[in-house]
């Protein structure tokens, strides 16, 4: 598994755990941020011994600019997800797909990638309808990058 592959996975396990931390009345998922590399760390313990540098600044880099983004990846995700709240998606499949439309619509990478990249964790750590209803957001949200 490479550098990114890792870091990815870590970011959506990190992701993940927020989830499940009280937001703060006034700055919201911003809150996160305070919290983002305790949890980081504590996800690192049970992830693998110490990693690749490289692994745990792209994670970080991804976690706190997914984060920051927040609002606008959560309605970019309630606007091409048929029938679906952002409210309503499994905790999984709304932080994967949180961290996919980050990298795919703020970084340079192509949204092909991260799409595979995104199915494939979702195969790994989500239900097993996952990976088709992230596929199909993630290539709705693709058109808006063309």
């Amino acid at each position: 598994m490479g550098i990114r592959r890792k870091s990815r996975e870590l970011a959506f396990k990190v992701l993940y755990s927020l989830e499940y931390t009280a937001e703060d009345e006034t700055l919201g998922h911003l809150k996160w941020l305070e919290l983002c590399q305790e949890k980081l760390e504590d996800v690192l313990e049970e992830f693998e011994k110490r990693q690749d540098e490289r692994i745990i600044e792209f994670a970080d880099y991804l976690i706190r600019n997914t984060i920051l983004n927040m609002e606008e990846i959560d309605g970019i995700i309630d606007n091409h997800s048929s029938n679906w709240s952002i409210e309503r998606l499994a905790v999984t499949d709304k932080s994967l797909l949180r961290i996919a439309v980050f990298e795919m619509l703020k970084t340079e990478t192509p949204s092909v990638i991260v799409m595979d990249e995104a199915i494939e964790i979702a195969k790994r750590y989500c239900s097993e309808s996952s990976s088709k209803f992230i596929n199909g957001v993630l290539n709705s949200i693709s058109e808006i990058k063309k």
